[in-house]
């Protein structure tokens, strides 16, 4: 994962450079998830990296299949990393554009895995202490895993706080062997 993350970030920079000249963060957004989504689906995948197809096909097969979704940036931005061999790595570009975009917005995308359903009362609580803790604007997503028995994780970039239950035993379990 980290070698993506590390061959994905000088072609995120580059796009949120070039969206940030030209004012188009959120068309950019828009464009890197459509070719994000296409480029993450396994049919499709295996015909971007087919060895019979030159990187001028693979580019046309996959600009194509977005149809007009795309503007004549993002189809460039396709037939540069189709010639570099690079398309698989649009789902990685696409994620770390999000976060550049967020940084300059100076908000923050938090996902919350709790063993249970989240109510609205809960997360905008969550929300607002986050808010106050991070001093950014909180974009909270909620996920349920009940493989947690109780409590919740939380991820907001690179800070994860694990408040559940499965956790704490887990530490529990270890500074007994210790």
């Amino acid at each position: 994962m980290a070698e993506l993350t590390t061959l994905a970030r000088p072609y995120a920079k580059a796009v949120f450079a070039e969206a940030s000249e030209k004012s188009a963060l959120d068309a950019w957004s828009d464009d890197l998830a459509v070719l994000s989504a296409f480029a993450a689906d396994a049919d499709l995948a295996k015909v971007l990296v087919h060895p019979s197809l030159t990187s001028e096909q693979q580019a046309q097969a996959l600009i194509d299949v977005c149809g007009d979704k795309l503007n004549e940036a993002a189809k460039n931005l396709v037939a540069v990393l189709a010639e570099n061999k690079r398309l698989a790595l649009l789902p990685e570009i696409a994620e770390l554009y999000e976060e550049l975009k967020a940084k300059l917005q100076n908000a923050v995308d938090v996902v919350v895995t709790s063993a249970y359903e989240l109510s609205d009362a809960q997360a905008d609580k969550l929300a607002a202490a986050l808010k106050a803790k991070l001093q950014c604007d909180v974009r909270v997503t909620s996920e349920v895993d009940e493989s947690l028995i109780g409590g919740a994780i939380i991820r907001a970039g690179d800070l994860v706080i694990d408040g559940s239950l499965t956790g704490k035993l887990s530490k529990l379990a270890e500074a007994m062997k210790s």
